[in-house]
């Protein structure tokens, strides 16, 4: 079965409820007679529900940028996932890599977000990648490993829409370096067949797995060419209605 390419914005900590508004609605209309790809946004949570309104009925998905492993209780600033879906988000990113390196967030803290959210019907999208250092001193696959198999420990996966991976590169967020088209798919190639070694063959086959990191309209049509890239996670580039179509856009 083909996997079908799933573009994702991430917001960030940036928009104005009419900020967001505006945009959301940018981004459905930009989607329309699209069948052959997903588009979810992550709004801040301030704005899910304003951006919720503007989504409904329409093919674009609600996401939330982080999510919590328990259903209620005394989790001071955390999100339940309950709660998530009563908003009418349907996948949470998990792990990126702003949590893991400034706000400490450990491999074990993130594998608890991903059993949860799929605990309670949200896809997770986990997010993985090395630091500058690590890449230099030749540690990139043993770190993906280490992120992926903790990221997943415990987790069985039963049907592989219910769970996306993100590949990326702490050095290419935000700083405008892209890892090439030939660096990404050497990480995803290694990624895709860290899956097929812990999950069912044909499950792992079809999860989707995601290039993450200054993703923009130059370069979203090499990194989708490649046979293991599934789609791409924006950041900057999703704030902006017009860049954010051409890569919903992306030619392959």
């Amino acid at each position: 079965m083909q996997r079908i390419p799933l573009i994702a914005g991430n917001w960030k900590m940036y928009t104005s409820l009419a900020e967001a508004r505006a945009l959301a609605g940018a981004v459905v209309s930009a989607c329309k007679g699209l069948s052959d790809r997903e588009v979810m946004i992550a709004p801040p949570f301030t704005a899910l529900a304003t951006v919720a309104e503007v989504v409904k009925g329409s093919q674009v998905r609600l996401a939330a940028q982080n999510v919590c492993w328990e259903e209620q209780g005394a989790f001071t600033g955390e999100i339940a996932p309950g709660m998530l879906r009563e908003l009418g988000c349907s996948m949470a990113i998990v792990g990126h890599s702003e949590r893991r390196q400034i706000f400490g967030e450990n491999d074990a803290l993130i594998n608890q977000r991903v059993a949860g959210a799929l605990r309670f019907g949200i896809t997770p999208i986990l997010c993985f990648g090395e630091t500058l250092a690590e890449r230099e001193g030749g540690q990139t696959m043993a770190v993906l490993e280490r992120q992926v198999r903790a990221g997943l420990a415990g987790i069985s996966v039963g049907e592989p829409a219910s769970m996306v991976l993100a590949y990326e590169p702490v050095w290419a967020i935000g700083t405008g370096k892209t890892a090439t088209e030939e660096q990404a798919q050497e990480a995803h190639e290694f990624v895709r067949n860290l899956l097929l070694s812990m999950y069912e063959k044909s499950i792992a086959r079809q999860m989707r797995i995601l290039y993450g990191g200054s993703v923009n309209s130059g370069n979203v049509d090499a990194l989708l060419r490649q046979p293991d890239i599934d789609g791409a996670l924006v950041g900057g580039a999703s704030l902006k209605a017009d860049s954010f179509e051409r890569i919903i856009h992306f030619r392959q």
